[in-house]
């Protein structure tokens, strides 16, 4: 009888016992009454039963249920019951959260302070690396690793708040600590909206079109670059149809600058053509779409 119920802690990846937090991951994830879980998680919380994890796993479920403001205020008022060992896990949390309730600016003041605790030495506990869980899988995270990820994090902040040159100062010093092809998608974007079209243009071509990496397991990452590319053609013919707009009302010799300064200058003839940049990577934009 004993084997049958730890095989069937097993399967169901429950905790042994008959605890009030072990009540609460038998509602959540066995009956899937989350309405249920939340109070027994509140439940167990006010009994100090495995606080670390009833919070966190409350705050998660909170969140699947549209509720994150209430999570946001469970973790402020009861993360002072929690592990010093929790504190980081719950930081992470909290972030999520932020971003699920658009509270962007309180999301952008933690990912300082987790730059910050970096820094200083105390993440993971002053360990060199730590254990993370993804789809039930366990795996190694260095510091190096962590510190490029909040970085990126903290560039798509600036970039839900505008903020195009802080969000592409953080993006590149991610990039310099850990490249890889979505943060340089990512980076690309912030220079487009900014008008520096050569960069992102360079950025694209050498960073991840000439590297192909991802592009056999991300279909997103595919669809992103051509996104991008599309984006960069269209913001470019836009740029020579206004030059092109201005020579003629004008005049070829002489452009007449506005704000107050008069600046003369002879300017060849552009035509309305494709530029080279474009037909550099039209082939690899068709070997993308295959």
């Amino acid at each position: 009888m004993s084997l049958r119920r730890q095989d069937y802690n097993v399967v169901h990846k429950l905790p042994h016992g008959d605890s009030p937090y072990v009540r609460a991951k038998h509602v959540q994830l066995v009956e899937k009454d989350a309405e249920a879980a939340v109070e027994l998680f509140w439940k167990a919380i006010k009994a100090r039963d495995r606080v670390d994890s009833a919070l966190k796993d409350m705050a998660l479920l909170m969140k699947q249920q549209n509720r994150a403001d209430e999570a946001i205020d469970a973790i402020h008022s009861f993360r002072y019951l929690c592990s010093r060992q929790a504190q980081e896990s719950l930081d992470n949390v909290l972030i999520d959260l932020y971003k699920k309730c658009g509270r962007i600016e309180e999301q952008v003041e933690l990912l300082k302070q987790k730059l910050w605790m970096i820094y200083q030495g105390e993440a993971f506990n002053g360990k060199p690396t730590k254990t993370a869980r993804s789809h039930g899988k366990k795996f190694q995270v260095t510091v190096q690793k962590e510190t490029s990820r909040i970085l990126g994090n903290l560039g798509w902040a600036y970039m839900q708040l505008r903020d195009y040159t802080s969000a592409e100062t953080v993006y590149r010093k991610a990039q310099a600590i850990e490249p890889d092809a979505n943060k340089a998608c990512n980076l690309c974007s912030c220079l487009i909206k900014q008008g520096k079209l050569g960069e992102a243009r360079s950025i694209l071509f050498h960073d991840v079109l000439e590297k192909k990496e991802g592009f056999d397991d991300d279909l997103r990452l595919k669809v992103r670059v051509q996104e991008l590319l599309s984006e960069l053609e269209r913001r470019e013919e836009e740029e020579t149809d206004v030059l092109a707009s201005v020579e003629c009302e004008v005049g070829m010799d002489e452009i007449v600058v506005v704000e107050g300064f008069v600046k003369e200058w002879r300017r060849p003839f552009r035509t309305r053509r494709r530029l080279p940049i474009f037909e550099e990577i039209l082939p690899l934009r068709n070997q993308l779409a295959c």
